[in-house]
């Protein structure tokens, strides 16, 4: 029998925290060794078997072809889009096309789905809080880039499923972190969540009114994260070795994820440094002779190398702002989130544009993690205390004449919400209507995510423009969406509830589903945690 904690996970890019809570107060769980994160990153031995987390990431090395990391940079998206295309050129491991046009990595001849990457993580989180609470854990709040598809939340859910968990909840992270500075705190002000992490950049601005937080708007970019800024400092590097050697390190695997490591290190010393040194002895092996790499790196280099990337974010804050409809001057507090938050640049950049110092008061790695379990437990409690107001990150419509969008919910539309338009035939005596529903702001549909599709029948005969077909969208605090086409003549109506379709089949989601319980029977007996029926 499972217990009524509601973990609060934090499925980050790069690293990932869990967090629940105990007689009213939040708190993250940690993991042997003291640690409170866990690193995002699955390797695959030749056997099948997996390593999860910092096991993971010390052996990434020496099986960098078999290391997955930022998986979250791929999860929902489909093959063909152009961050896939760019993810495959930037990770050490193979990424092909799966059946359903979906991304998967290709390991020791086996095509893993990335929802099943992310539920082994998710696994393993979900052991790390068993143990630590020592009870069986099952439900879950999850949280997500605010600027994530319905697509991309969906194949989340999928890998909760996978894991084992159910989850109640799929939420934004920017309004997580929200809920960690204001809940309890009988706050009366407007905030923007800065959150920048290891893969995705969200601003969300919110209105917290004692214990209702309000989303106001929410903007943001899921591939701008400290992947790129890791990234920008490994080229410096590998550009200067092959000026110096006139060889380039993309060329040796093992080379590269050496550089990899100690460029995300680099990075994260500078912010405490002004300069730090890139030492890798024996870094490969030119016409038979070792090679060694060393260079200085300075403060004010990574920021030159970086400084276009924290502009980027900077512009997406003023947009933010200008779909909330508020100047600068209206923001009481501003809140830092995620690792790469840690950067004097990026500090200093967000301090000019808001005009005052952000709040030190959540932890940047742990505060997602922190609001995600609030949510849980107000979820769950007899007496919530949460009233919270989300915003849909993306435009919802349909497809009309000639292949165009037409938009029916705006993009930052304050959820629950219903609004419908009227539309008409194109073609004499026609009797049914196919509704494509589709998400995103793109003008044709075919470039927008589709949702799902159905067809309003037996329509009475008239000339082309005459019939009169409303069409109805309601989300509800879930973010269930339900469509309705109603023919206002006759009255006949036909109506779906919309989620995004998921990238796996039944059989798949079953089959992953048997695989992860019978490793987590495999761990019960490692563990000597014994599930109670």
């Amino acid at each position: 029998m499972a217990s009524e904690y509601v973990l609060g996970i934090d499925l980050g890019t790069t690293y990932s925290c869990v967090a629940v809570v105990e007689a009213g107060n939040a708190r993250v769980l940690e993991q042997k060794g003291g640690y409170r994160t866990l690193p995002s990153v699955v390797a695959f031995n030749p056997d099948g078997s997996s390593m999860i987390g910092h096991i993971a990431k010390r052996q990434a090395v020496t099986n960098a072809e078999n290391t997955i990391y930022a998986a979250k940079r791929l999860i929902g998206r489909v093959f063909e889009a152009p961050e896939v295309a760019r993810a495959s050129q930037l990770v050490p491991y193979k990424i092909v096309q799966g059946p359903n046009r979906d991304p998967r990595v290709r390991v020791f001849g086996k095509n893993h789905p990335i929802q099943e990457i992310s539920a082994l993580i998710l696994r393993q989180i979900k052991a790390i809080a068993e143990e630590a609470l020592h009870c069986r854990l099952d439900k879950a709040v999850i949280t997500v880039p605010a600027y994530f598809s319905d697509g991309q939340r969906q194949a989340t859910r999928d890998a909760g499923e996978i894991a084992g968990l159910d989850v109640l909840r799929i939420i934004n992270e920017p309004t997580a972190a929200s809920l960690a500075f204001g809940y309890n705190k009988r706050l009366n002000k407007k905030i923007a969540v800065y959150d920048l992490g290891g893969g995705t950049f969200d601003i969300s601005v919110l209105d917290i009114s004692t214990d209702t937080f309000e989303v106001l708007s929410t903007a943001g970019n899921t591939f701008l994260g400290g992947e790129d800024f890791d990234i920008r400092i490994l080229e410096f590097i590998i550009k200067s070795f092959q000026t110096e050697h006139g060889f380039d390190l993309k060329e040796d695997k093992m080379a590269l994820q050496r550089l990899k490591d100690a460029s995300e290190a680099a990075k994260c010393q500078l912010s405490g440094s002004l300069e730090t040194e890139i030492n890798l002895p024996f870094i490969t092996t030119i016409a038979g002779e070792s090679k060694h790499l060393k260079y200085s790196l300075h403060r004010a280099e990574l920021e030159k190398l970086t400084e276009d990337l924290v502009d980027q974010s900077i512009k997406i804050c003023q947009s933010a702002l200008d779909m909330a409809a508020l100047k600068i001057s209206d923001i009481d507090d501003v809140l830092l989130v995620g690792g790469m938050t840690r950067m004097p640049l990026v500090q200093q950049r967000v301090q000019e544009f808001f005009g005052r110092i952000p709040a030190k008061n959540v932890h940047p790695d742990e505060a997602v993690a922190v609001g995600a379990a609030l949510m849980g437990a107000s979820l769950v409690e007899e007496e919530a205390a949460i009233l919270l107001l989300d915003v849909t990150p993306l435009s919802l419509g349909v497809r009309t004449a000639g292949g165009y969008t037409s938009i029916i919910v705006p993009k930052n539309s304050t959820i629950p919400t219903s609004a419908n338009h009227v539309f008409t035939t194109v073609t004499d005596n026609q009797q049914s209507v196919k509704i494509q529903v589709v998400q995103g702001e793109a003008k044709l549909a075919s470039e927008n995510q589709p949702l799902g599709e159905f067809t309003l029948t037996d329509i009475p005969e008239a000339a082309a423009g005459v019939p009169q077909i409303e069409v109805t969208f309601s989300i509800d605090s879930n973010g269930i969406l339900e469509v309705s086409a109603k023919d206002l003549h006759s009255q006949r109506e036909q109506s779906i509830v919309v989620s995004a379709a998921s990238y796996l089949s039944d059989e798949e989601m079953h089959s992953l589903s048997s695989q992860n319980e019978s490793q987590a029977l495999q761990d019960d007996l490692l563990t000597g945690l014994k599930p109670v029926k």
